[in-house]
């Protein structure tokens, strides 16, 4: 999935002009209830104006706050100026950008601003990937890595018509395994499916309901 499926469109994000007055931008985080806004200039991604970059600034500042925000420009506060996305890129590269801000912008190739996507959005989709919020048998296993392995996998979960919720796998330390983590709905065939995963040569590393 790429983020541009996720965005959050233009009409329904808050924003702040680049000319308007900081004490404007906090207004709006304080409204919204959110901590950080895109800045735009006729249109186009200007930056973002965050509540710590507003009050680091100001205790750079040598001036009263009512003066520091009211005199300065949301525009001249703003920071990540050069983070955004055009929209193709997926997920997984969103994510890593994330991690240590709630929104990036996203741009057109003229730099217009078309709308955000958030952390929380993101994580969202992980949580669906995962099949959070979804009852059913949550098995860990872990494998040789080896071509196939994967195939083998979907070959036996075929053969007992198991409807598949989420399949995620990950690389361990030692990278001649693999551990895969595979939910499925509950049913009476679950038990031995999970025998004939042993007898494949699948290792069991754990079994729950959610």
């Amino acid at each position: 999935m790429f983020v541009k499926n996720i965005m959050v469109p233009k009409h329904q994000c808050v924003t702040v002009a680049y000319d308007e007055s900081l004490q404007a931008a906090l207004d709006r985080l304080e409204r919204y209830d959110i901590d950080s806004v895109p800045v735009l200039r006729d249109g186009k991604y200007a930056g973002v104006v965050t509540r710590y970059g507003i009050y680091e600034d100001f205790f750079r500042a040598d001036q009263p706050k009512e003066s520091f925000l009211a005199g300065t420009k949301a525009g001249e506060a703003a920071r990540r100026k050069d983070v955004y996305f055009h929209g193709q890129e997926v997920l997984e590269e969103a994510l890593l950008i994330l991690k240590s801000f709630p929104i990036v912008p996203i741009v057109d190739e003229e730099q217009r601003f078309a709308g955000i996507v958030t952390r929380t959005d993101v994580l969202e989709q992980f949580r669906s990937a995962f099949g959070v919020g979804r009852s059913g048998i949550r098995i860990a296993i872990a494998c040789m890595e080896s071509e196939g392995q994967i195939a083998k996998l979907s070959e036996l979960t075929k053969s007992f018509h198991e409807n598949i919720i989420s399949l995620a796998t990950f690389d361990e330390e030692d990278k001649l395994v693999r551990r895969i983590v595979l939910k499925v709905e509950k049913n009476q065939k679950v038990e031995k499916f999970i025998s004939r995963l042993e007898q494949a040569g699948f290792k069991i590393l754990s079994i729950s309901e959610t």
